[in-house]
């Protein structure tokens, strides 16, 4: 046995070491990481040699507190992780029940589930792009983003009776129907987010001064980002075709039209350019649906205790930062033997390092935007 136990603490010094190599924290309370995410950054004058991620300041434990909830409970917790896509978790969720136990989802369920899933990318890609300019000093564009994404807000407090965790989505399909207000002020909202996109593009996009800072910053190429793992608009920068929605079509994915975005720039601003041009998609998406949402019920017939049979289950889903992957094992009893989460912010932040080594501290920032991270949904 031990008589007694050495502590070894190697202390975080913001200095130069014997190498003449200074390094710096980031975080984990920086307002450039959107998050508790604190970054080890060796430099070298004002170059980046190494950026070593220290995660789990908010780890929750759970894909562990999941496997003591039911079926039904388990899926309103990934609201708390990426909360920015907390329908597209939960829709993620219940196809992988859904999968299990061979549930067909009425049709009218499945297109108001798309219809949330792309008002929810929506959303969440306003919110980066005013997180984005801001990030790089124009502060304007979070504004004009807010403006906008409180209608999309608006519209989910009317419907889900929240604004942020809606908690809507159930096995067999929505927790209950739209509101008589729905489509009259989806399409309102379609109207008008349409008419200001020109100015999204007048106050970033087309700035000479953006642009500047975000092209050549942050380069990854197509084999770098299939070697991390990552997905979405982060990986569709590098010409990485993984949007799920086209790969593996779930729900009406495969009967509305619309393309799968990439850029083959690699660099910073062809990720900010996947994601203005993904918003054109989604708000396509939402036209060729709102006025064809069929009659009929808004759920299957399910038991109210759902017991998954015993087996392994793995359900993806696209949300706006990448694939949310969920893999269940069941023992065939009421609640999840074993249960793993593939969030997207985590395999797309491993490849920083990757892309960062050799720049300026100055462009960090810019890099660190257009991953798109939200740190609860890396740490779990």
């Amino acid at each position: 046995m031990y008589s007694e136990t050495t502590i070894i603490k190697q202390p975080v010094i913001n200095g130069p070491d014997v190498n003449g190599d200074l390094v710096i924290n980031v975080g984990p309370q920086h307002p450039s990481t959107h998050g508790v995410l604190h970054l080890l950054i060796t430099l070298n004058g004002e170059t980046i040699k190494k950026i070593e991620p220290h995660l789990g300041y908010i780890h929750r434990s759970i894909e562990k507190m999941c496997e003591s909830l039911s079926f039904r409970q388990f899926i309103y917790v990934t609201s708390k992780m990426d909360y920015l896509s907390s329908h597209i978790n939960n829709h993620g969720c219940c196809l992988c029940v859904e999968k299990g136990m061979q549930i067909e989802v009425p049709e009218r369920a499945q297109v108001i589930r798309v219809l949330m899933d792309e008002l929810t990318r929506l959303a969440s890609h306003q919110l980066w792009w005013g997180a984005m300019g801001m990030d790089v000093g124009a502060l304007t564009p979070f504004f004009h983003a807010f403006r906008e994404r409180e209608m999309i807000n608006d519209i989910f407090e009317e419907t889900c009776g929240t604004r942020l965790t809606m908690n809507y989505m159930v096995p067999g399909g929505v927790m209950a129907d739209l509101h008589p207000n729905f489509v009259r002020r989806v399409k309102t909202f379609l109207t008008h987010f349409k008419s200001k996109l020109n100015e999204y593009n007048d106050l970033l996009t087309n700035n000479v001064i953006f642009q500047n800072r975000m092209k050549g910053v942050g380069y990854i190429s197509k084999e770098d980002a299939i070697s991390f793992g990552m997905s979405g608009p982060a990986a569709r920068g590098s010409g990485v075709s993984c949007d799920i929605r086209k790969l593996y079509p779930y729900e009406v994915y495969d009967k509305v039209d619309f393309k799968e975005v990439t850029e083959t720039g690699g660099d910073s601003y062809a990720r900010y350019l996947v994601r203005m041009e993904e918003m054109n998609q989604s708000i396509s998406i939402i036209e060729q649906l709102i006025d064809n949402i069929p009659e009929g019920e808004i759920q299957a017939k399910t038991k109210a205790v759902l017991k998954l049979p015993k087996g392994e289950y793995y359900s993806r889903i696209e949300t706006a930062r990448g694939e949310f992957g969920v893999y269940i094992v069941s023992e065939g009893g009421t609640t999840p033997y074993r249960i793993k989460f593939r969030s997207p912010g985590y395999s797309n932040l491993s490849a920083l390092d990757h892309m960062a080594r050799g720049s300026k501290i100055g462009d960090f920032v810019a890099m660190m935007g257009t991953l798109d991270l939200v740190i609860p949904d890396i740490d779990r």
